[in-house]
Formats: structure tokens, sequence, C-alpha cells
């Protein structure tokens, strides 16, 4: 008899997935609405994040296993949403697997430099050769089984816990109550202008959708192990996301941002605003750590929904040849990218974000919507009724708005 995965690896992908080194910029771009606004924000898009990723499970469940968002876009919604889902759902995940490529790269190459060197001999392995070696190695587990992502991230998931507490431990046992209230400075005391412009950053910090159609084959089409990975997974990235912006927002005032925000949330400027406060000597190097397993992991997570994906697009079977051709043309074409243009993680990540409201926000909706048309059965349904499939919508079209208008200067910028 073949035994169900455990609970908790499919929450680890979920979760590790999710949790990337997107999350490092949280506190950075939620600095306008501050402490608790940014609370209300993440936890207004978890909810719908959470939801939307239920209703593609919902869909998903009408079709064979294996099944991604070719099939069932392309029989619910016909051939132009498939056409214009596909082609988001395409760019979002080759663009954030381009974007930990590129950043993973960057750290293995700093790691392995610094273990070959020695007093007398320093050693350069170069950025292509971190950037080879760091796609490579994930890569193999993709290409292994989903069961092997799931071992893995469990094992990642378990050094970004001791890496996030060691790092964050002393930050929280320093949080001060006028800092959180923004009530020591003067400066900016506006708060509601600066929400809409929170929620794009917020949205790609709960990404984890190309992974439900891997889930419903992971768990062998239980409905119930599904819904309760998904609102494990999410919920303990939620629950670090709330942390670290306790630990950042609790400690550097909200009037102190502006040469984090200059330098678009990097880690060493907010180190350094930090620093002036509060001792940050070994932070520094725990939280370098934490970023390397936070985007491995989710290096894994994202790649395995871009694997699946292509397999069911491209009908690769699920042997060694079949596997083999959906891990080159997952893993190829961003590792190329990645070689030639090493340095743009974070334009990456910037334009991930509207692609990634259409396929993880709307077409989760819409298909729903079909499916309850179409199908008058299903061994699982979103709670909500037509009610949560518009609340979605209208949390799909709030990010849109919220991202053009940041992209035409149309919203007010927190700038500190």
């Amino acid at each position: 008899m073949k035994t169900q995965p455990s609970l908790f690896g499919g929450a680890m992908i979920i979760a590790g997935t999710a949790v990337g080194a997107g999350m490092l910029a949280n506190p950075t771009s939620t600095a306008g609405v501050w402490f608790f606004g940014s609370l209300i924000v993440l936890l207004y898009t978890w909810f719908c994040m959470t939801t939307s990723g239920l209703m593609i499970l919902e869909a998903n469940l009408h079709y064979p296993s294996g099944a991604s968002f070719d099939t069932v876009v392309k029989d619910l919604l016909g051939r132009g949403w498939n056409l214009v889902n596909g082609l988001s759902v395409a760019f979002v995940l080759y663009i954030l697997t381009y974007a930990y490529i590129t950043s993973g790269g960057g750290i293995t190459e700093g790691i392995l430099n610094q273990l070959m060197s020695s007093d007398g001999n320093e050693v350069q392995i170069g950025r292509t050769a971190g950037s080879l070696i760091f796609c490579i190695v994930l890569a193999t587990f993709v290409w292994f089984s989903t069961k092997a992502v799931d071992r893995f991230t469990t094992v990642l998931i378990a050094g970004m816990v001791v890496a996030f507490f060691l790092s964050t431990g002393g930050l929280i046992g320093s949080v001060k109550g006028e800092v959180l209230l923004n009530s020591i400075a003067p400066g900016e005391q506006r708060y509601l202008p600066y929400a809409l412009a929170a929620l794009p950053v917020c949205l790609v910090s709960f990404g984890f959708h190309g992974n439900v159609p891997s889930l419903v084959k992971y768990y062998q089409r239980d409905a119930r192990r599904v819904v309760q990975s998904i609102l494990l997974g999410s919920l303990i990235a939620l629950l670090i996301y709330i942390l670290w912006q306790l630990a950042v927002q609790g400690n550097l005032p909200r009037s102190e941002f502006a040469p984090v925000i200059a330098k678009d949330g990097d880690i060493s400027a907010l180190l350094q605003a930090l620093g002036k406060y509060i001792q940050t000597g070994y932070i520094g190097e725990v939280l370098r750590f934490f970023a390397y397993m936070a985007i491995a992991s989710s290096f894994l997570g994202v790649t395995l929904g871009l694997f699946d994906y292509i397999a069911d697009m491209l009908n690769f079977d699920d042997s060694r040849t079949g596997r083999t051709k959906a891990a080159l043309i997952t893993f190829l074409p961003p590792l190329l990218l990645s070689l030639k243009f090493p340095f743009g993680f974070l334009i990456a990540i910037g334009y991930a974000g509207l692609a990634a409201t259409l396929w993880a926000a709307i077409v989760p909706a819409l298909l729903v919507r079909a499916s309850r048309r179409k199908f008058k059965d299903s061994p699982y349904q979103v709670f909500g009724g037509n009610f949560m499939i518009f609340f979605i919508i209208l949390f799909g079209l709030l990010n849109i708005l919220a991202q053009l208008g940041m992209q035409f200067d149309l919203l007010p910028k927190f700038t500190g």
C-alpha cells in the first residue's frame, strides 16, 4: 500500500516558495503605512492569496493528476484566456527563476571563494561558476521528484527558521513601543495614502500558486491534505513576515528609512541604518545565510511549478527522458539569461508582480466561476460562493491599479 506523503512536507513546499528573498523588501515597501498598517495589508493579502490558491485547487480537481494551468485554463476559459494566462505564468516563473539564479549564484560565489581561500592564496571562482553550481545542484532535486523537493525544502526551511530566530531574536527583544507607534519623531505622519503602494510587494510575498497542481498530484488528489498544506504553509509564511516586520519596524524609526528606500531595501543598507540604534554585528552574517536559504527554497518551489506546467503543456511523460526534456526547458533559458545579465534581481522581481496578479488572483476566480457552471458536483468547493469570486477579482484589480500607479508615478511615494 502506498503511504500518503506528510502534511508537513507539502506545507514546507508552500512556505518555502512564498518566503523568498522578496520578504526582505517587505519592511521597506510598507514603511509608508508602518507597522499596524502593514499588518492589515499582510493579513488582507494572505487571505486573498490563500483563497485564490484554494480556487486553483477546486478547478484542478476536475482534471487528471498532472494537469496544470495549460489544461485547466484551456478547457474552462478557452484558448484566448489560456494564451494570456500561459504567457503570464511562464513570464512570472521564468523571471523569478532568473532572479533567484542571479542572486543565489552571487551568494554561492562568495561562500565558495571564502571557503576555498586561505591566508596566502585567494580563490575567485567567478559569478558564472557560482550561478552554474547553484542552478545545477538544485535543479537535480526538481528533476528527481516532488518528494526530493519536499525533503530538501524541509531542510532549507529548518535552516531558515534557525537563522531567522538567531537574527531576529535580539531585534525583537529590543523592540520599542514608541518606534512601533511612530510617536518619537516628527516627520511624515500620513499612512493611508501609502496603503495601495504596499500591496504589490506583499502579493509577490505569497506567491505559491504554481505549486497547487503539483500538490494535487503529490497527495494523490486528496483535497483535504492539499487544503491543509496550503493553509499551514501560508500561515507559516505570514507568521515569519509579521515577526520580521516587528523586528525591523520596532527598532528603526519610520523617519530613518530614507537611505534604505533609496537603495531599494538592500539588506546592507538596512543593517547600516539599524546599526545606529542597536548592535548588529553578527546579525548581518546570519541574515545573509537566511537570505540564501530563502532564495534556494523559493527557487525549488517556483521551478517545481514551472517544471510541472511545462510537462503538462508539452505532454512530457514521467519517465527519465520526459523529465529531462522538461528540466532542460525549465532551467536552460533563465540560466543563460542569468549568465548574460547577472545583476538584474530587483528589476526582475518588480516586473514579475504585474503578471503574477493575473494568474494568482484574477484567473483563479474566473476558473472557479467557470468550473461551477460546467461541473455540477465537486470533490472540494471554496467557501464564500459568488461573493468570494468577486472579492478576489477586486483584490487583483486593486493590485493592477497599484502597480500601474507606481509605474507612472500616479501614487504618492513614501521616501522616509
